[in-house]
């Protein structure tokens, strides 16, 4: 009897939840779609953060199952650009901004495309369109490229400013604004700014070659107290080496070139042929030195 009953339990059971089942089918599907999203949002994330390869073949594949999906798009204009694409990701961002669904930063995104596409007064229109109440770190620095590349030096000074006070990580920033200096001929400023941007980022080695250059521009030709590697110290010995040359201080070329060849763990092929041809070229090098 005690089986019986038990049985019946469990067959009243089975058909309540096929009769739930059958009714709930729509919600169900939702559900599982909801989970499908969710799962694609994370592996989204994590693509965004992968090899820039792999990451565009996964965004184009699954942008081509869910062509309106904007975040797809995002990530994979974002994926061109990690993947040295300019070119491509631009047309990718130009889509993502006509979205109905874009946001500010999307033509931020757009303008950071277009300048690596070399593309720069278009890079100029499209920052132009985005909202003054829209501020954040990566508008303002490529607002200050911008100006730099129009030698609107005013304007360049005061959005490489702003950005700086919109990040706690300003190594690069104060670097492109070191840079600018350098090619203004401001070099006092900018060591200052490469000085700085080391103490963001000690292992930046572009950094400490822009230092390198900013001292030897004034004719300062000792090394850069910075931490560095032998090949650093090296590689920073042949920039100064070439500065001194350029600037007419042969002699002092010649012996940063030597030092350069002395200091390398490896052979030096660059300052060995500099130096080279610096001594097969010794009548005018004197000439150039003494004038």
């Amino acid at each position: 009897m005690r089986h019986t009953k038990l049985l019946l339990l469990c067959l009243v059971g089975t058909v309540s939840l096929s009769a739930c089942g059958q009714s709930n089918d729509a919600e169900v599907e939702r559900a599982i779609k909801s989970v499908n999203a969710l799962d694609d949002s994370n592996l989204s994330d994590l693509m965004l953060t992968a090899p820039a390869n792999e990451a565009v073949n996964y965004f184009q594949r699954t942008l081509a199952e869910n062509p309106d999906r904007i975040d797809l798009q995002r990530g994979l204009a974002s994926s061109l650009v990690r993947a040295k694409k300019p070119t491509e990701a631009v047309a990718v961002w130009g889509r993502v901004v006509e979205h109905p669904e874009a946001v500010p930063e999307d033509k931020v995104g757009f303008a950071d495309a277009l300048i690596r596409a070399n593309n720069w007064s278009r890079a100029k229109t499209v920052l132009d369109s985005v909202p003054p109440t829209y501020e954040s770190f990566q508008r303002y620095r490529l607002e200050a490229m911008v100006a730099d590349s129009n030698k609107d030096w005013d304007r360049a000074d005061s959005f490489y400013e702003t950005s700086i006070g919109l990040t706690t990580q300003p190594s690069s920033v104060l670097n492109n604004w070191g840079f600018s200096k350098l090619t203004r001929g401001d070099f006092r400023e900018a060591e200052r700014l490469f000085n700085e941007a080391l103490t963001y980022d000690r292992k930046n080695f572009t950094t400490k070659n822009n230092l390198a250059l900013a001292r030897g521009a004034q004719r300062n030709y000792q090394l850069p107290i910075v931490d560095m590697t032998q090949v650093e110290r090296a590689q920073l010995l042949h920039t100064l080496a070439l500065t001194a040359v350029r600037q007419g201080d042969t002699r002092t070329g010649k012996q940063l070139l030597q030092e350069a060849i002395e200091t390398h763990p490896q052979h030096f092929e660059a300052a060995a042929r500099a130096l080279s041809a610096l001594e097969a070229n010794e009548p005018s090098a004197v000439t150039a030195t003494s004038g």
